[in-house]
C-alpha cells in the first residue's frame, strides 16, 4: 500500500491529472498559498480526530461525487491514528456503499454493500466516464493529494524549513486552490469549460468551485463557511496521504532519543578504554 500511494504521488506531482489540478508554481503570475496553522505540522504534529471527521464528511457530500479515494479501504478510518471511529462506525460507513463484486455461480458480476475491507469505490466505472462527465477533465485520485501538491519557496525559505520542519506546502496549496475562485480580470482569455483561480497555474481550472457558504452541516458547532471546509478536507486528504506520520513521529523521536544517548554511551566508553592510554602518554 506504501508503495502504491508513492507511485501516485510521482504520477499526480507530474501532472498529468490535468485540468484539475496541476503542481502549484508550474507557471508565473501566480501568488503564493496563504501559510495555514495545522495541528499536524511539526515533529510533534498530530492530527486534530474531531477536524479529520469533519473532512470526511465534506469529503463524503462534496468531493465524492467526483474524486476518488481508491487507496484508502474503509477499515482504515478506525485504524489508529486516523480520524478515530470505531469498527462498528467504520462498517456502517462501508455499508453505505455499493462496491462490485464476483463473479457469482452465474458468472456474473453484482453489487453488494461495502464491507470494512474494501476501499472506497471510484465514482465512475472508468477515466473515460469521468471526462464526459467533467467537461473533458479528468478528476483526480485524492489519495495523496496532500503529498503530490506543492509550490516553489525560493531561496533561502527552503532551506529554512529544513531547520523549521515546515512540510505543509501541500495543504496550504489545496486550502488556497479551494478558495480562490474569483471572477476573470478584464482582458482574461478563459477558454471555455473552465473556471478562474488565481492560485492554481495559468488560473484556468477545469473544477468548478466546489465549496459554498453552509453547503455541509456540522454536528459540533464548527464555522460552515468554504475556509473551514477547505482546512477541513485538506486535513483528511493529508491523513490519507500520509495514515502513519503519528507512529513515523513518534518513533523517530525515540530514535533520536536512543541516538544521543548511545551517543553519549560511547564518547564515555571510549574514555574509559583509553584512559590508561592518555594517563602514560
Amino acid at each position: 500500500m506504501t508503495l502504491q500511494r508513492s507511485l501516485l504521488a510521482l504520477v499526480l506531482a507530474a501532472g498529468f491529472a490535468a485540468p484539475f489540478a496541476m503542481p502549484a508554481g508550474a507557471a508565473e503570475g501566480a501568488p503564493e498559498p496563504p501559510r495555514q496553522s495545522w495541528s499536524f505540522s511539526g515533529p510533534f504534529g498530530k492530527f486534530d480526530r474531531a477536524q479529520l471527521q469533519r473532512g470526511f464528511k465534506v469529503y463524503k457530500e462534496v468531493c465524492a461525487n467526483c474524486h476518488s479515494l481508491s487507496l484508502v479501504s474503509f477499515r482504515n478510518l478506525a485504524e489508529p491514528g486516523g480520524p478515530g471511529y470505531t469498527p462498528a462506525q467504520a462498517a456502517a460507513v462501508a455499508a453505505e456503499y455499493k462496491v462490485q463484486d464476483g463473479p457469482n455461480d452465474a458468472g456474473e458480476m453484482f453489487e453488494r454493500p461495502g464491507r470494512p475491507a474494501d476501499r472506497f469505490p471510484k465514482p465512475f466505472p472508468n477515466d473515460n466516464a469521468a471526462r464526459a462527465a467533467n467537461g473533458g477533465a479528468l478528476p483526480p485520485d485524492l489519495s495523496v493529494m496532500a503529498k503530490a501538491r506543492t509550490y516553489e519557496r525560493g531561496f533561502p525559505r527552503f532551506i529554512i524549513d529544513i531547520f523549521t520542519q515546515y512540510q505543509e506546502q501541500g495543504p496550504d496549496y489545496l486550502v488556497a486552490l479551494m478558495t480562490g475562485y474569483e471572477d476573470a480580470p478584464q482582458g482574461f482569455n478563459l477558454p471555455a469549460g473552465t473556471h478562474y483561480n488565481k492560485y492554481f497555474p495559468g488560473h484556468a481550472i477545469g473544477m468548478p468551485n466546489p465549496l459554498n457558504e453552509g453547503q455541509v452541516t456540522y454536528d459540533d458547532g464548527s464555522p460552515t463557511t468554504p475556509l473551514q471546509y477547505a482546512r477541513d478536507v485538506t486535513a483528511f486528504m493529508m491523513w490519507t496521504a500520509e495514515p502513519h506520520m503519528e507512529a513515523r513521529k513518534r518513533i523517530g523521536f525515540q530514535v533520536m532519543i536512543f541516538l544521543i544517548v548511545f551517543a553519549g554511551l560511547m564518547y564515555f566508553t571510549k574514555k574509559k578504554v583509553w584512559s590508561d592510554v592518555h594517563g602514560h602518554a
